[in-house]
This record gives C-alpha cells, structure tokens and sequence, in this order.
C-alpha cells in the first residue's frame, strides 16, 4: 500500500452553492490512479474523517473527494493521506 500526500484546496461549489461533503484536492500526476481510493484527514487532535475520491477535475492533477462528514472550514489549505 502507497500513502499519498495531498492537498485540499477548495469546497466543489458554483456560483451561489458550496457542497460542504466534497472537496477539490490537488494530488499531482498520480491524479487519475487514485480514482476510487480511500482518503483519511487527521485533525489536530487526532480524529480521522475518511472519504474517497470519486472523478478528476480539471487537467492539472487534481480530484473530486467525497468525505463521509464535512470538514471544517480550517481543513483547507491542509494535507491529507490517500491510499493508493
């Protein structure tokens, strides 16, 4: 099992919603191997929220992840673990 780092960078949203379950999240070029795989973020103290990555978006490495529970806003900006 390879444990990726990545980084959440936004909420998916359009003009006037957000979706505060699922995330954009920049992974690099391994972006379209980890389709389908388990995402784990920890928080600073210690709680693992899990989700998966479900699509590409965009052309320049990144994804689409569904978390389980919605993170808090503090998450962005932050790194979070994908098995690939």
């Amino acid at each position: 099992m390879i444990l990726l780092k990545a980084r959440i960078v936004s909420y998916r949203r359009g003009l006037h919603t957000q979706n505060p379950r699922q995330f954009i999240v920049e992974v690099g070029e391994k972006a379209k191997d980890v389709i389908g795989k388990k995402a784990y973020w920890t928080s600073s103290s210690g709680k693992k929220i899990s989700g998966k990555v479900t699509a590409l978006h965009g052309k320049k490495g990144c994804v689409r992840l569904q978390m389980e529970k919605g993170l808090p806003g503090q998450a962005i900006g932050t790194d979070l673990t994908i098995e690939a």
